[in-house]
């Protein structure tokens, strides 16, 4: 099933039908269960004046390759902003919650410009796609990925963190134009950022996931962008990490915070 096609069945009905080829384990790709609840909250919202500024989600317990059912609520609905809340269900239990933040632009005095260090990306034509038959999730095969700094997932590596290019796999998907739903598709494939320093592999999760967009999306689906993941701490079973998504042209599309769980 096309991803143009699960957001449709978001847009008409209660109970979604899952597609296949995501599951990262046992369990639904979570990047697939974010970009499903903010759709959700955009057509709810529905209001092309009030773009996502931020939100947050808790992955609150495994969704299964099963129907699933999303519930909106507006909290609030002001002159600027709207906050909403969407919860994803199955096994008549909520497995994951959105609370969003949707704003209109204002004139306003403050304006700040400081800009993360972009690292030095290699150029396309020198990168090294992860070939296919690596022993990555199932869902990883929807996109192409490829490291430019730092090591992969469980290579016992003294240094945690990476950055690399990554798009949708165009042989899987066809071209559109990208949405918000994408976008966080994109950005969650990544692994933690304390992955590389797995000795062999182990569990490790999204516990809660917040992400802050910044310039608009003007993109298609098969364009690049640039990633970066940045470790701030980790000990005793839980990591915490920020990192970055750019376009080909160095404009920063999104900043994400996130607390992981790592059994390791």
């Amino acid at each position: 099933m096309p991803l143009k096609d699960l957001f449709t069945q978001i847009e008409q009905q209660e109970w979604i039908e899952l597609p296949a080829g995501w599951l990262q384990g046992r369990t639904i790709f979570g990047g697939l269960v974010a970009g499903m609840l903010i759709h959700k909250a955009t057509v709810t919202i529905n209001d092309p004046l009030k773009k996502l500024l931020s939100c947050s989600i808790t992955f609150v317990g495994p969704v299964e390759q099963a129907p699933v059912r999303l519930s909106a609520e507006i909290l609030r609905q002001g002159k600027s902003v709207t906050s909403i809340e969407v919860r994803l269900w199955q096994n008549d239990a909520v497995q994951s919650i959105l609370i969003a933040s949707f704003g209109s632009q204002r004139e306003s005095q403050i304006q700040v410009a400081l800009q993360p260090q972009i690292p030095d990306f290699p150029t396309l034509d020198q990168i090294h796609i992860v070939p296919k038959y690596l022993p990555f999730p199932e869902c990883v095969q929807n996109f192409q990925l490829a490291w430019t700094h730092g090591s992969y997932p469980i290579t016992a590596s003294k240094q945690p963190d990476f950055a690399g290019w990554c798009r949708f796999d165009p042989e899987r998907h066809t071209q559109r134009s990208m949405t918000l739903a994408d976008i966080v598709n994109l950005m969650d494939v990544w692994p933690p950022g304390v992955l590389p320093m797995f000795k062999q592999p182990a569990p490790a999760s999204s516990l809660t996931w917040q992400v802050t967009f910044i310039h608009p999306l003007q993109h298609q689906l098969h364009d690049w962008f640039k990633y970066q993941v940045i470790t701030d701490h980790a000990e005793h079973g839980y990591a915490t990490e920020h990192s970055y998504l750019w376009d080909q042209e160095n404009r920063l599309i999104a900043i994400a915070r996130q607390t992981v769980t790592v059994f390791v």
